[in-house]
């Protein structure tokens, strides 16, 4: 198993040639933006932020929306450590929490708060590509992260 700077490590030096890739497979916007959802998903939406881990100390003030997160999933768990789930749960968890925060904003009388969401939605409708970069950058540094740790499916699978 990788320490979080081996991580860290991995992560930056294998974002600019994954960019480079997807810059050739869909276009350059597409893999600057799946390099810069690589550089985010290994460093602040790592599988460990279920751990007292560098990754969770990124988040800063933040850090504590992530005390639910941690306290309902195990690590190295299926939700946690698995491919395509464990992202999928991470930027779900985010979204939630976004959306719990700017309802709240929403509810203090500030309206514009609400329209965060709807212009997001419109972003990912009208970007077919660049959502499919977002994710596969998120989903590819969650991999390298998986394989670092000695094994990209968790030990469970194995029986």
């Amino acid at each position: 198993m990788a320490s979080g700077k081996e991580h860290d490590k991995s992560t930056r030096w294998l974002a600019l040639p994954f960019a480079l890739i997807l810059s050739l497979v869909l276009d350059v916007e597409s893999g600057l933006i799946s390099g810069t959802a690589f550089l985010f998903g290994g460093l602040w939406l790592s599988p460990d932020l279920d751990t007292k881990s560098i990754a969770l100390r990124r988040w800063g003030i933040f850090k504590g929306l992530w005390w639910p997160y941690q306290k309902l999933i195990t690590h190295r768990s299926i939700l946690s450590h698995s491919p395509f789930i464990g992202t999928a749960l991470r930027v779900g968890y985010l979204f939630i929490c976004a959306s719990f925060i700017l309802a709240l904003i929403n509810s203090l009388g500030f309206a514009d708060a609400l329209e965060i969401m709807d212009l997001l939605s419109t972003l990912i409708k009208n970007n077919p590509k660049n959502t499919l970069a977002v994710l596969l950058g998120l989903e590819a540094s969650a991999w390298l992260h998986l394989i670092k740790d000695g094994d990209p499916l968790p030990k469970r699978w194995h029986k």
